[in-house]
């Protein structure tokens, strides 16, 4: 079930110490061939209008599809983000709206088991941004692919029923993350740039998916969430949650 909503509010950003990431290309690779499309079919539609003798509409196509392709180019940015130090934070792996915070079981195909962890589900529009970065320090330890239907992101079902790339996470002490991208109604590709075996560390950039989608994150037992549903996040800043001692006694 999705937890009910409340009026969106900037979820709070770790202060220092804190550490700034290597430097990458202000807008992801992957975007720049849809970009090019987009800047060729502008050129080549307000070109048609214009030799056609329509001057007035050749404008307003060059009006329109300048717009678009911005919007294209702003889309597929990918910026600078300084990333919390804490050992036991948890950074958010995506730009978007905390929209649900439960508990459930993760995917089937992690082979995690059944037993019910912390989720915390965030909705990316096709306004943010849509890099996904690994939410700690760790080894990826299993990737599944799972394809799938393309309900709205913001359901809870889409957990279950949408098409889906499923990150396991391994910390140091044995402990896993899951981080779970999902592809929504217009998102119809989830790019994965790792590998079993990566390793990440928190806030490190690890794939994204194309024009409205969803990240869920499935937290080991005694981790505590520090954002509420509502609340707008950064991908590598935002801290969604704290780590609780690996000793089960002490959780």
């Amino acid at each position: 079930m999705i937890s009910p909503t409340a009026s969106p509010r900037k979820a709070v950003i770790a202060a220092p110490p804190d550490r700034t990431e290597r430097p990458a290309p202000p807008v992801a690779p992957e975007g720049l061939p849809i970009i090019a499309i987009f800047v060729a079919s502008s050129a080549a539609l307000t070109a048609l209008a214009w030799w056609l003798g329509a001057a007035p509409a050749a404008i307003v196509v060059g009006v329109v599809c300048g717009v678009l392709t911005l919007w294209c180019i702003w889309f597929f940015r990918d910026p600078q983000r300084v990333v919390p130090t804490d050992a036991d934070a948890v950074v958010c792996p995506a730009d978007g709206r905390v929209v649900i915070i439960d508990s459930a079981a993760p995917p089937a195909e992690v082979k995690l088991g059944g037993a019910p962890l912390t989720r915390i589900c965030i909705f990316m529009n096709v306004f943010n941004v849509h890099v996904n970065r690994s939410p700690v320090d760790g080894t990826v330890e299993k990737i599944a692919y799972t394809p799938g239907k393309f309900f709205n992101a913001s359901f809870d079902k889409a957990s279950t029923d949408n098409e889906r790339c499923s990150l396991v996470v391994a910390l140091a002490d044995g402990r896993k993350v899951v981080c779970v991208q999902i592809a929504g109604l217009i998102a119809r590709r989830i790019v994965c740039r790792v590998g079993q075996g990566t390793v990440l560390a928190a806030g490190e950039r690890f794939g994204l998916i194309r024009f409205g989608s969803r990240v869920d994150v499935y937290l080991p037992a005694g981790t505590v969430p520090s954002v509420k549903v509502g609340d707008m996040t950064q991908a590598g800043a935002t801290v969604i949650a704290r780590l609780g001692s690996a000793d089960p006694l002490l959780t």
